[in-house]
């Protein structure tokens, strides 16, 4: 291939996003496209039952002269890939809450760790050496970031492999996460003295030779991110949606000239509808058959009926939207924000307006476009994903810079499940979705003093001015399992609500959902509409098998049995259900020999319907198949 119309090389996606998974062998690949889930026919498990990681695949693009861009593999030239990460969670400072956000009293945090001082500050970071790979199907010892340690003990925190076209494939860890003293229990959501995770992230490189002439790519990052219990459900404000909402107050981009109900409203209206499968509070208030119900034909043609006839339920559904600086806790969407329960030293709230997420700046005017009829009613049906392959290249380079911000929780930030608060902060980015970027072989600095001042810390020269090997996910919870086992849904925190809701991070960590029995009820068609009903709207708590007594044991369960908790997952109702498709059932959560007693005799009652019911419903007194059967525990009376 001729190297001379080519004027830049960059690597795409410009932020990719792997996750953690304890599968021996098998995985699958991030997906490609925007609002799409990664593809997996086995459900993102192994035949154990163990979770797959997550693989980010970065690929090589060359602009030329021209404007054209195309992808450059192995076929056209050489390219060698160069890759660091690190976890500096445990040497970091504490999260207490986001540093950005625009009140006064917001304290500088403190170390986390802070008993260990001087040379041992260090042994807390886990750093592994730069990897390098090229050539096809590469994979093995060589490439492994297991050199990194924890004060003597190596961590694996990923590999690296590539494709048969020479795309580079990253590999996150295990899920893995201790503390240093063994026997030490986690006591808090974010702060765990002493604790390490596999969490890590850090830049990708390439150099490319192509007919004679190297080039060095523009560089990219990579995010390992704990698993996806969600795969195919998305934050009602996503990633994506906070650097579109910066990049336009900044200038990069150039704002929507008009709204368009397909890519601007149905979206919003369909990621809260999709919070019903993660948290029973939404179901009755966006659920199937409620007036907001984002899937249903008849209330997607009124939601995209833009006529004066319509204005007066536009308004109202508009009035019921949290905008910016809006204190109701009764609006949309029934989220947590970023400062939940903050408080001042004096008791008073540190942000009022941040106790429930609302919407970004742009989606908020699109809301507003819509409420007063200035949109295009677009609507030609469910929107499909194209084939990326058949998309052009350039479009190709966009999708996959937007998609891993689309699948990432947009907020809140307290702090997050994979990246937070500080993408926010226009001084992180050098081009939309492109971080500005250490030196390679820069070490991330961890030292800014006892106490992380908020002037510092939004400094261009700060921590978040440049990005390097572990700067991203050293806010986020140490251990990643504690945090996502303490933030929950409305009726934990507040047991006097009527709903569930509030969610937390739902689309990412289920608060109640659909259990495989209950679907397999309601969708069997044999039960009266009634009863079909009850059990479609039955959800169950997503962390019971880990609950115990208590916060404490909750969040000690999770470090080690996170992978035995459900993934919520589409599938498709039996033909003839009255189930939508696709319901979204929790799936692989883990069997044991002991049945449930109390589906037992549901069972065995509804077998009285029919003699031949049993059977086909999978179940009657002592029949529940063995691998369908589920564990559970029991607690005596005073222990709860």
């Amino acid at each position: 291939m001729d190297a001379s119309p080519i004027v830049s090389v960059a690597i795409h996606p410009a932020i990719g996003v792997a996750r953690v998974g304890n599968a021996r062998e098998e995985w699958f690949l991030a997906a490609d496209l925007r609002g799409s889930a990664p593809a997996d026919p086995d459900g993102y498990r192994d035949a154990d039952g163990r979770i797959k990681r997550q693989v980010s695949r970065f690929r090589i693009y060359a602009t030329h002269a021209s404007g054209e861009v195309r992808e450059l593999t192995l076929d056209e030239a050489e390219i060698e890939w160069r890759v660091e990460v690190a976890n500096l969670k445990a040497g970091w400072y504490q999260f207490n809450y986001p540093l950005d956000l625009p009140v006064a009293g917001i304290e500088a945090p403190e170390r986390r760790n802070a008993a260990f001082t001087g040379g041992d500050r260090g042994r807390l970071d886990i750093r592994p050496s730069e990897k390098a790979i090229s050539g096809r199907n590469e994979a093995g010892a060589p490439y492994r970031f297991d050199d990194g340690e924890f004060f003597g003990k190596r961590v694996y925190l990923g590999e690296l492999r590539t494709d048969s076209a020479g795309r580079l494939l990253v590999f996150g860890g295990r899920g893995a996460s201790a503390p240093l003293t063994p026997g030490t229990a986690p006591r808090t959501f974010a702060n765990n003295d002493g604790w390490h995770d596999d969490i890590c992230d850090g830049p990708v490189r390439a150099r490319v030779r192509v007919g004679g002439e190297t080039f060095e790519a523009e560089p990219a990052h990579v995010v390992v991110a704990p698993p996806n219990y969600g795969p195919g459900l998305f934050g009602v404000v996503t990633m994506d949606d906070v650097l579109q909402d910066l990049y336009v107050r900044e200038g990069w981009v150039a704002a929507p000239e008009v709204t368009r109900f397909t890519r601007d409203i149905w979206p919003v209206f369909d990621r809260i509808s999709g919070h019903q499968w993660v948290n029973d509070g939404f179901l009755p208030i966006v659920g199937v058959g409620s007036p907001l119900d984002a899937r249903s034909p008849e209330i997607i043609a009124k939601l995209q009926e833009g006529s004066s006839a319509n204005a007066g339920f536009r308004a109202q559904v508009h009035a019921l939207f949290r905008q910016p600086g809006d204190e109701r806790p009764e609006a949309l969407p029934p989220i947590y924000g970023d400062a939940l329960s903050d408080r001042r030293p004096d008791g008073t709230l540190l942000d009022p307006t941040r106790q429930e997420l609302f919407l970004t700046g742009l989606q908020y005017e699109h809301l507003q476009n819509w409420a007063d009829g200035t949109f295009e009613a677009d609507w030609q049906g469910m929107p499909e994903f194209p084939d990326f392959d058949a998309l052009p290249p350039k479009a190709q380079t966009e999708e996959l810079d937007r998609a891993g911000m689309y699948e990432c929780l947009g907020g809140p930030f307290h702090p997050g499940i994979e990246v937070t608060w500080p993408f926010r902060l226009a001084i992180m980015w050098k081009a939309p979705y492109r971080l500005r970027a250490l030196p390679e072989g820069t070490a991330v600095r961890q030292d800014y003093g006892e106490t992380l001042s908020v002037e510092t810390a939004l400094a261009a020269d700060g921590p978040h001015g440049a990005s390097g090997p572990g700067s991203l996910t050293r806010w986020l919870g140490v251990p990643w399992q504690t945090d996502e086992a303490s933030c929950n849904s409305g009726l934990l925190y507040s047991p006097e609500l009527y709903l569930s809701s509030p969610s937390f991070w739902g689309a990412r960590v289920p608060n109640q959902v659909l259990s495989q029995e209950a679907f397999a009820l309601a969708s069997s068609g044999r039960l009266s509409p009634e009863e079909a009903d009850r059990h479609f709207a039955k959800r169950h708590l997503w962390l019971r098998d880990i609950n115990g007594r208590g916060y404490f044991e909750r969040i000690d369960a999770m470090v080690t049995r996170w992978w035995k908790l459900g993934l919520v997952a589409a599938k498709t109702p039996p033909e003839g259900s009255d189930l939508p498709d696709p319901t979204f059932v929790e799936t692989g959560r883990q069997p044991s020999a002991t049945a449930d007693p109390s589906l037992e005799l549901l069972l065995a009652v509804l077998a009285l319907e029919d003699s031949d019911g049993a059977a086909e419903l999978g179940a009657g007194p002592g029949g529940t198949p063995p691998e369908e059967r589920r564990g559970y525990k029991t607690f005596s009376r005073g222990e709860i």
